[in-house]
């Protein structure tokens, strides 16, 4: 069938609600026929850092009132479009989250950090580069969720500042290939760019260009895991590698 603007499959999508780029990058990617449908999050404070203990809140937030708006779209798959908030807690708490979604609402869940996990096993991936706009403790959290999940982290970036909810999402494209850069090594088999709000899709195909091995985005894995539940085939976006060779 030859597909236009809707009719295809709807992705419904839970965003934080000071997230400023990953609608944007949902756009970009999005293939024919698919439409996203939106849901804004809070259970972290607007005038805080989101450091490690605004991100766990977050991710304990009772998601009943916004899963009851987006469920009137009848979404056929739910992207849950936090990387940190989930992380922070544990792989067993991210794997639960899209457990007690599906139990709940009959609707199947992926979270950002599990689809992480998800586009390095399809890689076959075990060595990561890291880099991310959080702070210091969610970067070590961010790791250690990893490393629990089977993948070594030999190098890592990140930046010097303590950003604001906004100023991880205004960090420019330019910004965020020089953080990947920076996490690359000889021993780095795939860069992984942790953080839904961070302008990370936009420079995947140049910097797998320069570094030769694959450059993974949280917005970029989750739209690649969503895709498998709603039978679109991978190749069909335009975002490096995994969806080049990952389909």
């Amino acid at each position: 069938m030859n597909w236009s603007s809707r009719g295809r499959a709807r992705i419904g999508i839970l965003v934080p609600f000071t997230n400023t780029n990953l609608e944007a990058d949902m756009a970009m990617l999005c293939p024919a026929g698919v439409t996203m449908h939106y849901a804004r999050l809070g259970g972290y404070d607007l005038d805080e850092i989101p450091d490690e203990n605004q991100m766990a809140g977050l991710g304990a937030t009772d998601l009943t009132e916004p899963l009851t708006l987006l469920a009137g779209v009848k979404p056929d798959v739910i992207m849950y479009g936090c990387t940190s908030a989930t992380l922070t807690h544990g792989p067993d708490f991210d794997l639960g989250l899209s457990r007690n979604i599906l139990n709940k609402w009959n609707i199947p869940t992926v979270t950002a950090a599990g689809s992480l996990v998800h586009a390095l096993n399809t890689l076959n991936i075990k060595k990561i580069g890291f880099a991310s706009p959080y702070v210091e403790n969610i970067n070590k959290d961010a790791i250690d969720f990893l490393e629990k999940s089977g993948f070594e982290t030999v190098s890592s970036a990140h930046v010097d500042e303590r950003l604001d909810n906004y100023g991880q999402g205004d960090l420019t494209p330019d910004n965020v290939r020089e953080l990947a850069l920076q996490a690359d090594n000889e021993q780095v088999q795939a860069i992984v760019l942790s953080c839904t709000d961070m302008r990370a899709v936009e420079v995947v195909t140049q910097l797998e260009a320069e570094l030769n091995k694959p450059v993974i985005t949280s917005n970029q894995a989750m739209l690649f895991n969503a895709l498998e539940y709603i039978n679109v085939k991978a190749d069909e976006v335009n975002c490096g590698i995994l969806f080049k060779n990952g389909g």
